[in-house]
């Protein structure tokens, strides 16, 4: 499934379901026979966020159903990020499959260096030219400013303390970063294992304050695009 049907998906449950519905166990009912006993694991998963271990979050992401093939970004996300590359180096933080880091290196085929990060790359890894890096986005292993332009898609809304991962990621951006978040509301049942919700794009800017002085926040789709020049705040 592509991130375009799901986003017509999500219309549907989040913008017309009303909220005494999607949190009512009739929803858990009808989740189940998607998902099965997967979808009471989730609400109980975010509902003990502040108190898991490192096992158990892995744990939920082993067995976690991937919804989307190859991508969590639409093709209108990945359309923007990569005619907003700058520079010769990029790393893409929670890089997943690696499917964003290949459209990147078909349009930039003379980037100096390509590197993707998440905590498990184990279906990344195999892609060649491109450098994976095993780690969490709340501590990179990466000097100060390393990469010419960051990218993070489709991860602050998994991390308990975002506002570290955000510092990390500024660390590290050189030149540009961008991050992409969905534009969602938080329901008691869901399909995702999302601890963050921005149904607004100033929800999203407040978790990134301070926002620099020269910043992009929109909306594409049912996600949210930001972009920040770090050259105009270092």
């Amino acid at each position: 499934m592509n991130r375009e049907t799901t986003n017509r998906i999500r219309y549907v449950l989040e913008d017309v379901l009303p909220p005494f519905l999607r949190d009512s166990g009739v929803f858990r009912w009808a989740a189940k026979r998607v998902w099965g006993d997967h979808i009471s694991h989730l609400a109980r998963f975010r509902e003990r966020a502040p108190f898991l271990s490192a096992e158990e979050y892995a744990e939920l992401y082993r067995n976690h159903p991937r919804v989307h093939e190859g991508t969590d970004n639409s093709a209108a996300c990945i359309d923007r990020i990569v005619g907003s590359i700058e520079g010769e180096s990029v790393c893409d933080v929670g890089c997943g499959t690696g499917a964003l880091l290949s459209r990147i290196q078909s349009a930039h085929p003379n980037l100096a260096r390509l590197v993707g990060v998440d905590f498990v790359i184990d279906d990344a890894s195999s892609l060649a030219g491109i450098e994976y890096v095993a780690a969490k986005v709340e501590r990179l292993p990466f000097a100060d400013g390393e990469f010419d332009t960051v990218i993070c898609t489709h991860v602050i809304e998994h991390i308990l303390d975002y506002r570290q991962a955000i510092a990390e990621l500024r660390r590290i951006a050189r030149r540009q970063l961008i991050i992409v978040v969905p534009r969602e509301r938080e329901y008691r049942y869901t399909f995702n294992p999302h601890f963050n919700f921005f149904p607004y794009t100033h929800s999203f800017l407040r978790a990134v304050h301070p926002v620099p002085p020269t910043f992009v926040c929109e909306d594409i789709g049912r996600d949210i695009f930001y972009m920040e020049d770090r050259q105009a705040t270092n």
